[in-house]
């Protein structure tokens, strides 16, 4: 086996010194290959690339889509396709991780989709070094490609099931890790979404065919990197898998101004040793501020469907599943609980009280400054509530509406009740969103109650929005507060 590194030959300085050593830490190898559809004989391979490049103080290793195996029909892919937490693949992979104190990204393992059996997940998994799946994407883009006259048929639809959800970055000893695999890649709003989601570094394992790769790859990735000023890691396969299938090779490390680190042109099995440098990241960025640059009032780019928690089925804990209950994501203070349907709201989070309404901030923001209206009293609906309560809670949403306009700059709201259960309300108290609008915000103004449909989810566990942290919440109530307090000393 061939294992090649890169090197920088250049003239340091002291201070280049101090800051080559800091970012020691943060090595990285960026693996190639050539599955085949022997998958002890893949299994040997992985085995052998991790072996060599931990020997160079890496502290993550990256390996290509299909790296568990390459079959040449469909019948045989399917068949040879493992659950994620049972599975021998997996399993190996996980031992390797925790044998030689590595995190792993496996780009585009077949996962074996148990509840359809003509069809499977491409599913990206990131492993810690203690042999933990810290997290999965499954594949959202599909490769299909139908040339009649050329005799070219590839279809992933075919056998496999797309994934649903955008999956927040991942914190890794790396940095804050978007994922992606191959075709993603010709999709920049998936990236964007995951860079305005603070990734720092963007993976695309891939299988690239060969004649693509030839008048692409290069120059996706690199563009992918150059505007979200991102680093970008693509592991790839190269060379003939079988009489149907070539790749094309070249995986790849290109840092956020662009430049290629790191290039296993078409060997095989190889890997290369490239450098994250935090403090390249954030000279790019400081220089050229592009994500301050954007138009929002013009354009904008939204997101619907977010998942920040492992999927249940990979994890093999139901409790993973998000809900939004006491205890779970965000840590209840020992401080003064107020009753919110089957949750309870931290009094810290509470920005406004009167004698029988309260208005709180959200654990999870369709968009910024989406606060919430309620009656301190435990009511299910609209028509629960007594003259008075009526009166006192929309006076305070007229109040609130005002403030969330001030605070936000904006002469415009969105105020909508989801009153029962066909109208979307989930949990059992009524409420009232308040979202600050501006123009621009949502590409078509009425997206906003699509995303209002889906921000909780709590039918499905998977909320489309991450919860936030109590310290973040706490720290937006208090400004809210003082903004109001600000209010009623100007009236």
């Amino acid at each position: 086996m061939r294992c090649c590194r890169i090197s920088l030959v250049k003239r340091i300085s002291n201070s280049d010194i101090t800051r080559k050593l800091s970012t020691m830490a943060r090595r990285i190898a960026v693996c190639q290959m050539t599955s085949v559809a022997d998958k002890a004989a893949n299994m040997s391979v992985v085995s052998d690339l991790v072996n060599s490049a931990a020997k160079e103080d890496v502290k993550m290793v990256f390996f290509p889509e299909a790296c568990d195996y390459m079959c040449d029909n469909k019948q045989d892919t399917l068949k040879s396709a493992e659950t994620i937490l049972n599975g021998e693949t997996v399993n190996f992979y996980r031992q390797l991780a925790m044998q030689h104190n590595v995190w792993m990204s496996m780009g585009g393992v077949h996962e074996k989709d148990e509840n359809d059996p003509k069809k499977m997940f491409n599913t990206h998994i990131i492993i810690n070094n203690k042999g933990e799946i810290v997290q999965t994407y499954r594949k959202l883009h599909l490769f299909d490609v139908e040339i009649p006259e050329k005799n070219i048929r590839l279809k992933e639809s075919d056998f496999c099931t797309p994934g649903s959800h955008i999956v927040a970055p991942v914190d890794t000893p790396v940095g804050k890790m978007g994922l992606s695999i191959c075709y993603d890649m010709r999709f920049p709003e998936l990236s964007t979404a995951l860079s305005c989601m603070r990734a720092e570094v963007l993976t695309f394992p891939s299988a690239f065919t060969y004649a693509t790769g030839l008048a692409h790859w290069h120059i996706i990735l690199r563009a992918r990197a150059i505007e979200n000023q991102c680093y970008v890691v693509a592991a790839a396969q190269t060379g003939h898998h079988n009489a149907k299938r070539r790749s094309y090779g070249h995986a790849i490390c290109v840092d956020p101004w662009g430049e290629v680190l790191a290039d296993c042109g078409d060997s095989a099995p190889c890997y290369k040793i490239a450098e994250i440098d935090s403090e390249k990241l954030t000279e790019v960025r400081r220089n050229m501020p592009v994500f301050q640059h954007r138009r929002p009032d013009v354009y904008s780019l939204y997101t619907l469907s977010v998942r920040n928690e492992i999927l249940p089925e990979h994890s093999g804990k139901a409790s993973n599943i998000q809900r939004d209950q006491p205890g779970n994501q965000t840590p209840a203070p020992a401080c003064e609980m107020n009753v919110f349907g089957h949750v309870q709201v931290p009094e810290t989070c509470v920005f406004f009280k009167s004698h029988l309404t309260y208005a709180f901030v959200n654990l999870r923001c369709v968009i910024p400054g989406h606060v919430l209206v309620a009656p301190l009293r435990l009511v299910e609906r609209n028509k629960d509530l007594s003259p008075e309560e009526a009166d006192d809670f929309y006076k305070t949403i007229i109040l609130v509406q005002n403030l969330m306009e001030t605070v936000h700059k904006t002469k415009s709201c969105t105020v909508t009740i989801q009153d029962g259960p066909d109208a979307g309300q989930t949990v059992k108290h009524l409420h009232c969103h308040i979202m600050p609008r501006k123009k621009g915000d949502f590409i078509e103004n009425d997206l906003i109650y699509l995303e209002l449909a889906k921000h909780d989810q709590l039918k499905s566990g998977h909320p489309s929005k991450p919860a936030r942290s109590l310290e973040e919440m706490e720290k937006e109530a208090a400004t809210l507060r003082e903004e109001l307090k600000k209010i009623h000393r100007n009236s």
